[in-house]
């Protein structure tokens, strides 16, 4: 299963949750964030992980030309749109970015009718993220979604589970839902781009239970 880790600030967090198991790591790319790094700091922290870890720069309503600089910039693999892009968007940002660089778009679900607002995305992107609405904040906030809504999602694509994901509550997620993938941050945290190394261990020693 894909583990992302998002929200990393630190360039010895990111190396020891990347040691620790994680396979890809997120950075927060907008800066009204309290997880906010600039392109030269996620640099300085990718430089210090291995080659398999994935890079995962997220966005949120910036401009095409912002993003593709910072995925030069700070050596990303790829780029999540956790805003309100439209699909024209996501579009236009595919052409404009190199073939390998994996398009994730988030999608913040307030109930179940929102899940249908996915098919629209489902043949610009490489990958859907849910996760949990929240009417100023756009992710991080610690807030689960319903899972039972969820039991059946089945896309086309792969698909990351977010939302108020800790270790105390990943099984049960994962019990009821089928992912390709799962994404913490406030849930390994001790503040705001502060990982918790602690709860990461215990992450990973709950998921290996299922194993």
């Amino acid at each position: 299963m894909r583990i992302k880790i998002c929200g990393i600030t630190k360039p010895e967090q990111g190396k020891a949750i990347a040691a620790l198991g994680a396979t890809t790591l997120g950075f927060i790319c907008v800066d009204r964030s309290p997880r906010y790094v600039t392109p030269q700091q996620i640099a300085l922290i990718t430089e210090h992980l291995p080659g398999h870890v994935e890079r995962i720069g997220v966005f949120a309503n910036a401009r095409e030309q912002e993003i593709v600089g910072t995925v030069t910039e700070a050596s990303l693999t790829g780029v999540q749109l956790h805003g309100d892009e439209t699909p024209q968007f996501c579009q236009s940002l595919r052409k404009l970015l190199p073939s390998n660089i994996e398009l994730i778009k988030a999608l913040r679900i307030k109930n179940f009718d929102s899940l249908t607002n996915a098919q629209i995305y489902y043949s610009l992107v490489d990958t859907i993220l849910l996760d949990a609405y929240h009417p100023q904040l756009l992710g991080g906030t610690g807030t689960t979604l319903n899972w039972q809504d969820l039991t059946n999602f089945q896309p086309p694509l792969p698909w990351l589970l977010a939302g108020g994901l800790t270790p105390d509550n990943i099984l049960e997620a994962l019990r009821k839902v089928n992912p390709q993938g799962i994404d913490l941050s406030s849930g390994v945290e001790r503040s705001p781009g502060d990982k918790d190394l602690d709860k990461v261990k215990q992450l990973f020693q709950q998921l290996s239970r299922e194993q």
